[in-house]
């Protein structure tokens, strides 16, 4: 059961449909409200996720439960990334929607042959990935990698911002030790001295730290370069569905956002949608930090902007230009790849 209504509610209701009703038989037009919005076969949307299940993704899931894309017309299934990614999949046409972020997705962009696929949502506000390490080693600075192990995932970009972050606190990072990262639990690494230095998102490998009862330090690259407050994560669609079905990428933004803005406000109900809607089985024992997450992510998924979704173009821009004058992308990509036009307005 979803909602109540009382009964005087219900009347007024019924009065006004049979009102619009009567205008639209007399002027030969038909009335639709949003709920019988029929957008055919561009209604059946397929969604790919980048991960499996977790706090980015739970407006996505508090739409379905509540019933948000039922009512915008639209039949929405969430499914896992192929083994070649999420993209490709949104790319082919296979999803109209996924999820991916604006540093992973930037190869799509410079190959010759772009992938048809643009930024159309920000999920979250700022970029809330920084580096963890044990608490009171000296790493809470970049500069303090000095004479440390720091997990790779031996990728140019992220090397490349580790590098400028630790140059700009002062530090020397050829003297900063690169190990292999085949992590899966960042704080039983760094309680195993496995590593010390690992970079994780703090609402959910950083809390998780709290949760394990492994006290760590964590410093955010947004406070250090502002230029690496990028999006991540975004919103993908197909640009051939914006193009041929664009009513329907609009409800199914608007329906998505209103998912999230539930999420903002009832963080808890929100932790536990989620968790009964997973079908990995991935969140299973780790009850208590989708809900400490969730309560992080709630600041966080719109945050200081006008409205949930909205991509600021200066600080889209700022991370490309940055990967364009430090040549590691040869195509330059500001004011490219993404747009707002799809959000409600």
């Amino acid at each position: 059961m979803r909602y109540g209504k009382i009964t005087s509610v219900l009347s007024a209701a019924a009065a006004a449909a049979m009102l619009l009703s009567s205008a639209a038989l007399a002027s030969g037009t038909e009335v639709a409200t949003e709920k019988e919005q029929n957008f055919g076969d561009a209604g059946k949307i397929t969604f790919c996720l980048d991960w499996t299940p977790n706090t980015n993704h739970t407006g996505i899931f508090v739409a379905q439960e509540k019933g948000y894309y039922k009512d915008a017309g639209l039949d929405v299934e969430v499914v896992q990334p192929p083994e070649n990614g999420a993209v490709q999949m949104c790319a082919s046409g296979q999803a109209q929607f996924a999820v991916d972020a604006q540093d992973t997705i930037t190869g799509a962009w410079t190959q010759e042959n772009p992938f048809p696929v643009t930024a159309v949502a920000a999920i979250l506000q700022h970029n809330t990935s920084g580096i963890m390490s044990r608490k009171g080693e000296g790493l809470d600075r970049p500069k303090g990698l000095e004479g440390h192990t720091y997990s790779t995932w031996d990728l140019p970009t992220e090397q490349a911002m580790m590098k400028y972050v630790v140059e700009k606190d002062g530090g020397d990072f050829d003297k900063v030790k690169m190990i292999p990262n085949d992590i899966t639990d960042e704080p039983a690494a760094l309680a195993a001295r496995q590593t010390d230095a690992i970079w994780v998102f703090y609402g959910w490998g950083y809390l998780n730290s709290e949760v394990e009862g492994v006290p760590c330090d964590f410093f955010y690259f947004k406070d250090i370069e502002s230029s690496f407050d990028y999006y991540t994560p975004v919103i993908i669609a197909n640009n051939d569905f914006l193009k041929d079905h664009a009513d329907a990428a609009k409800a199914f933004l608007k329906a998505t956002g209103k998912g999230y803005e539930y999420a903002v406000e009832h963080p808890d109900e929100a932790a536990q949608i989620l968790i009964d809607s997973d079908n990995t089985g991935s969140l299973k024992g780790s009850e208590e930090l989708v809900k400490k997450s969730q309560a992080y992510m709630a600041d966080q998924y719109i945050a200081d902007a006008a409205s949930w979704g909205v991509i600021n173009a200066d600080r889209w821009n700022a991370f490309y230009k940055w990967l364009y004058d430090n040549k590691l992308i040869e195509k330059d990509l500001t004011g490219t790849g993404f747009t707002n036009d799809y959000l409600p307005q």
